[in-house]
């Protein structure tokens, strides 16, 4: 081919999506709702384990902390190879904390396995993830925390609406 050929191109022409683009939030909370129980089960828990994943080590403390709450040490040794476990018999006196050391030990999959277990056992330590999402600014800054947020929201205002219906 000589340099000083021209090459023809040829698109071919797509349709365009027309309208406003829908945000991503939106689509995931429509999904959300739609969704059958395991489903939004698992996307719960892996909205918990982003809203982790981007916490500064405070956050996350406090997170893990509100997570294992209702958790005796019996179920804390199953998940996630006791790591939880181990927390809990180090803070079990009264007023000591989760370690911010040993926060920076814990994976996102295993808080990920630890919101799977503790929606099992109690949905109100999951609602009370929103509390602490929006009374920390670092932690309501990412999109998977306003989503979560959103969506417990939505869930404590259906079961309330439920709840009056019985």
């Amino acid at each position: 081919m000589n340099v000083n050929e021209k090459v023809e191109v040829h698109t071919s022409t797509q349709p365009t999506l027309q309208g406003p683009e829908i945000p991503i939030e939106q689509l995931v909370a429509e999904g959300y709702q739609s969704a059958p129980p395991v489903t939004k089960s698992h996307m719960l828990s892996q909205l918990v384990g982003k809203v982790f994943e981007t916490a500064p080590a405070v956050g996350k403390r406090r997170l893990i902390e509100q997570l294992m709450r209702p958790l005796g040490l019996l179920s804390l040794v199953g998940i996630a190879n006791g790591i939880f476990a181990n927390m809990h018999l180090r803070s079990a006196s009264p007023g000591s904390r989760v370690g911010i050391d040993e926060v920076q030990k814990v994976q996102t999959s295993d808080v990920i396995a630890l919101a799977n277990c503790i929606q099992q056992v109690s949905m109100q330590a999951v609602h009370g993830l929103a509390q602490i999402i929006t009374t920390s600014p670092t932690l309501a800054s990412s999109a998977a925390a306003i989503l979560l947020v959103q969506i417990l929201s939505k869930h404590t205002k259906t079961q309330r609406v439920d709840d009056f219906r019985k």
